[in-house]
């Protein structure tokens, strides 16, 4: 398996993992994380694909932007994309990094060849109340000065409070959240939400022409774990729960999460 070091490609981090001649498996993390999120998948990924993780603007060793609109950022991914001269790419998105997966196959159905969405919530409406520990850390008044005074504790709390299992978070993926500003996470909470709400994403989904993966924790303590079958509509869809998983089935059933990616990636060609 080749390993290359990341670089900056159009104001974005990219790490590049496994043979540069394989098959091109994109992935993009979710609010509040990076690319190291990936992390214990991508030996797996990489053994059968050129596996490229991205760091989206404000999040691990990307600069912040301007705007942290969805559509805004998908574009961003495409010109990554485009200026690592990829013609077609298998796409995967964790939470709402789906919802940027999602709008770039919208901007460009001729670069996505097949889409998985994981633990990425379908409207509004399927949202559940949030851990305590994460309200208070998002919200104001307490949020802010919260965020100032983390530690690498508290860090690592934030990721394994929508856990489902015991996991193990990666040093470099608490090193990458330390950098994320407050504002920034919260104005890409709220762009996140505007877009979900403008348009459903089983309806953004339908109105597309590609494969679809969607992988959902039964045990998601931040999207009810029924309303994965608002997909059920989407054709050309498949959809798998993983029993006793939170929201990081990444992180916390990383061997079942890769082996779904590698044979839908390897099924849809």
């Amino acid at each position: 398996m080749g390993i290359f070091e990341g670089k900056q490609v159009h104001g974005m981090y990219v790490a590049h993992d496994g043979p540069r001649e394989a098959p091109p498996l994109v992935l993009i993390h979710g609010s509040g994380v990076s690319g190291s999120s990936w992390g214990p998948v991508v030996p797996a990924l990489a053994s059968r694909h050129h596996v490229i993780r991205i760091d989206l603007p404000g999040h691990g060793q990307s600069a912040p932007a301007p705007s942290y609109d969805v559509r805004q950022q998908a574009a961003g991914v495409a010109a990554v994309l485009d200026g690592l001269g990829l013609r077609t790419v298998t796409v995967a998105g964790h939470s709402s990094g789906g919802y940027i997966a999602t709008a770039l196959t919208e901007q460009r159905p001729d670069l996505v060849g097949s889409l998985t969405l994981i633990s990425s919530g379908p409207s509004p409406d399927a949202v559940l109340p949030q851990p305590v520990f994460l309200r208070a850390l998002i919200a104001p008044p307490l949020g802010p000065f919260l965020w100032r005074v983390r530690s690498d504790a508290m860090l690592r709390r934030g990721v394994t409070v929508v856990c489902h299992r015991p996991v193990d978070v990666p040093d470099d993926l608490v090193a990458d959240v330390r950098g994320i500003g407050y504002r920034t996470f919260r104005t890409v909470l709220r762009e996140n939400g505007a877009y979900i709400a403008e348009r459903r994403l089983p309806a953004r989904l339908t109105a597309l022409d590609v494969p679809v993966l969607v992988i959902f924790g039964a045990a998601d303590p931040r999207w009810d774990p029924s309303s994965v079958h608002q997909y059920d509509t989407v054709p050309n869809s498949r959809i798998e729960q993983l029993p006793d998983v939170g929201h990081f089935p990444m992180l916390e059933a990383p061997e079942a999460t890769a082996e779904l990616l590698l044979n839908f990636a390897a099924t849809a060609r």
